[in-house]
This record gives C-alpha cells, structure tokens and sequence, in this order.
C-alpha cells in the first residue's frame, strides 16, 4: 500500500464488520476517515452475494477515495476488478497470488494471509505481494483465528523484509504497542474502531495517539 504519511510509522488498517448496512455504515466510516490517519480499507462481508457487495463497494469506495484511502476487497479478485476496488486481501484457501495478479493487474494491491508462517510470508513476497499479514496476535471475537503468532516473527520480517507486514487480531490501542515496537507497519482492525464506547472517531484517535507514543 501507498503510504503517504511516514514511510517509517505504523499505520491504522480498517477492517469493516462482517455484516454491514452500508448506507449506515457510510456515516461511520466517514467519521473514522476524517478522524486521523487510516491507510486502508477493507471490505470483509461473510456470508453476503455478490449483488449485496457491489452495493457496497458502490456507497463506500468514494468515501474512500475522497480521502486518498485505498479500498481492498476480502476474497474476491474478479468482483474487485469488477467493481473498480483498488486490491484484494487473499487467503490461503482463496484465489492464487497468480489468480489475483491477472485480476488487478500490475497496480493492484494484493495482501496475502501468512497466519504464523514464515515460509508462506516469504512465498507470498517473492510473488510480489504488496503486504503479508500475520495473526492472530491476541484473542479476537471477529472469526474463528486459525493460528496464534508471536510477536517475534514480526521482528523476524522487519529486519529482513522490505515488504510490509499487517498485524491482525484482537488489537487494541492498549495491547498494541508491543506490534508497533516489534515492527509492523500496519495495525488491522475491526472491533476496537467500529464497537469503541465513544464511537469510531474516538476509536481511530486512540490508534493513532497509541501507534504515536509507541514510537
């Protein structure tokens, strides 16, 4: 992902909830979006057709593009592509690097899931990916977390990788300077934004104050 903030500083990844109105959902996003620095976008419906995504995609991706944040899709290379996203975040049982790649073309952003996996980190850079994302660090009520990480393979990528790394699960501005200080480059969030007591805005000020005094 582009980042035009700091090259060297940790920033916020948002992730929707699973199931959304986006219509409502517009008015939280726009409130988080204009409350600090948030990189990216990502679209992440379980369980919703095709149609149900395209409307989202459609209310959404001007929120996003109005503030220079890129939208990526969950999954689904060819509705991406479709639908004018700017990437997609694959998994390890979805569409291939490859697949992704043919989807998006050359200036498509593609991140790959590596769970805990060094190895599949490594496969997923050396085909190009833009980011590799591990998790889950810390216990998360979002999806059912297949793997648990340390924080050492985030030290482990920063000091031999040049391509980001996402750190995913259960991450809170109270936990997460231990990622931050390890050397993720970007802090993926879901619950800790949108089910914040004070609302998505004080949600991405909290990130960001902590992502700051971390480093």
């Amino acid at each position: 992902m582009e980042n035009n903030v700091d090259e060297e500083r940790c920033r916020l990844y948002l992730i929707t909830p699973p199931e959304i109105d986006p219509i409502k959902f517009s008015g939280a996003l726009a409130e988080a979006l204009n409350s600090g620095d948030v990189a990216a976008l990502q679209l992440r419906l379980k369980n919703a057709d095709d149609d149900a995504i395209r409307r989202a995609v459609a209310v959404l991706l001007p929120l996003c593009r109005e503030k220079d944040v890129p939208l990526i899709l969950n999954d689904r290379p060819d509705l991406a592509a479709e639908c004018g996203c700017d990437g997609v975040h694959i998994g390890q049982h979805d569409a291939s690097y490859a697949e992704a790649r043919k989807a998006l073309g050359a200036d498509g952003i593609i991140g790959v899931t590596c769970h805990d996996s060094r190895h599949l980190a490594i496969e997923a850079a050396e085909q190009g990916a833009e980011y590799v994302a591990f998790g889950a660090f810390f216990p998360t009520a979002t999806k059912d977390a297949k793997t648990d990480a340390s924080i050492d393979i985030l030290e482990w990528w920063s000091e031999l990788m040049v391509v980001p790394a996402v750190a995913i699960g259960g991450i809170t501005p109270e936990n997460c300077t231990p990622l931050v200080r390890a050397g993720a480059d970007f802090l993926a969030v879901v619950s800790a934004v949108w089910d914040h007591p004070e609302g998505p805005a004080a949600g991405v000020k909290a990130f960001n104050n902590a992502i700051a005094d971390a480093g």
